[in-house]
């Protein structure tokens, strides 16, 4: 019988995160520092607008790039929180997350052959995505001396005449590095002279911690260039709703529409009922969820500190990103290790990517109760360690 699959897709690597996940699920009093999820339940007026909407019986379809409604309270969101403007008829879209927007995205602008930056470490969807694409994924490697920001040397380095994407991937999942207004700036002047496209990931813009978020978007000659991403699963705690938007050229946004009318319809009604109270009342929401990131975020700088575990200052998102490599494991075997001997679950850094090698990352997205027992399990093992490397 012929090979009944695509070898593209077989060539593709498994996330590299659900191995731990699912020996965590089986092993008894396991604490899991690895989920990328806030442990905030969806703020009560947000769900009940949902339910509201099921009680009225609006559970037909949205037309396909989503409710009128939310489009324009995406669109106002957009210009108060970033400064830029879209027409909620013709620039926004509403999708199924945030991952589908990357998706379609690159779908929407990708010719076989077609090259698309992808700094890392990052989040393992961008490159997968450019392959099912027919595009050519090219690494960029960030460095922590450099926060792990992208540097417009970095950037240039990698260019070619075949390069039309650079993934834009701040603040970032895993490092929890942001990128500064002054930053993008530089970025910007390379883009617009190489001519190239933006997809600007950001999820977590409403996790910043050193000042308000800056969008790439926002600077003089970048919103023709850039697909603007984000959704609601982060600042709103709103993961299993499945909601996010694509804002960017009408060109562009009216391709990414035709892949979503053919493969996914329309978003979820209810969801988008529930996101458009979102908008319009939950900033004090995701203020109040910030705030407490913020104070467990602190807390693990200052364990790190105690425990003489070098890390870098993190300003976005909910991840540390602790280097391991005074110990002489790959990130997997240290990963490993402190799973079967504390049972604690983190991710290896080269889960994101191999620039992501010599480091873990933890996620603050759990109470602050747990991400004690758990950080004192880890204080334990390095410090044993420490012990044996002395020994030896």
């Amino acid at each position: 019988m012929r090979n009944p699959l695509a070898d593209k897709v077989v060539e593709i690597k498994p996330s590299g995160i659900r191995k731990f996940f699912d020996i965590v699920s089986e092993m008894k009093d396991a604490i899991s520092l690895g989920v990328g999820e806030p442990d905030f339940d969806t703020p009560w007026h947000i769900r009940d607008e949902g339910i509201y909407s099921l009680e009225k019986g609006r559970t037909f379809y949205t037309s396909n790039a989503g409710l009128k409604e939310l489009k324009v309270e995406i669109s106002r969101y957009l210009h108060r929180r970033v400064q830029v403007d879209y027409d909620a008829d013709h620039e926004v879209l509403v999708t199924v997350g945030g991952s589908e927007a990357i998706d379609i995205g690159l779908r929407a602008m990708l010719n076989p052959g077609d090259e698309v930056l992808i700094p890392q470490p990052s989040y393992v969807s961008y490159e997968p995505c450019a392959v099912l694409a027919g595009g050519v994924p090219v690494i960029i490697d960030l460095k922590a001396e450099n926060e792990f920001r992208l540097t417009a040397k970095e950037l240039e380095e990698a260019i070619t005449d075949k390069t039309k994407v650079l993934i834009l991937p701040f603040p970032n999942n895993p490092t929890g590095a942001i990128m500064e207004r002054k930053d993008l700036e530089e970025i910007a002047k390379v883009i617009i002279e190489k001519d190239i496209f933006v997809m600007s990931d950001e999820i977590y813009s409403e996790l910043s911690y050193n000042g308000d978020h800056v969008s790439i978007a926002s600077l003089p000659g970048m919103k023709e260039r850039t697909i603007l991403i984000n959704g609601f699963s982060k600042a709103y705690a709103m993961t299993g709703w499945r909601l996010g938007y694509a804002c960017g050229p009408r060109e562009i946004i009216e391709q990414m529409v035709k892949i979503h009318q053919f493969a996914i319809m329309c978003a979820p009604t209810t969801s988008q009922y529930a996101a458009v109270e979102a908008l319009k009342n939950g900033d004090e929401d995701v203020a109040q969820m910030r705030e407490a990131y913020n104070q467990r975020r602190r807390y693990l700088l200052h364990a790190f500190q105690e425990m003489g575990l070098p890390c870098f200052e993190p300003y976005g998102a909910f991840y540390v990103f602790p280097c391991i490599k005074e110990f002489g494991m790959t990130s997997d075997e240290f990963a490993t290790r402190f799973l079967e001997e504390k049972k604690v679950a983190v991710v290896p850094g080269t889960a994101f990517g191999e620039s992501g090698e010599g480091f873990v990352r933890i996620s603050y997205a759990y109470s602050l109760e747990n991400l004690k027992i758990a950080i004192g399990r880890l204080a334990e093992f390095v410090q044993e360690l420490k012990d044996k490397k002395k020994e030896n």
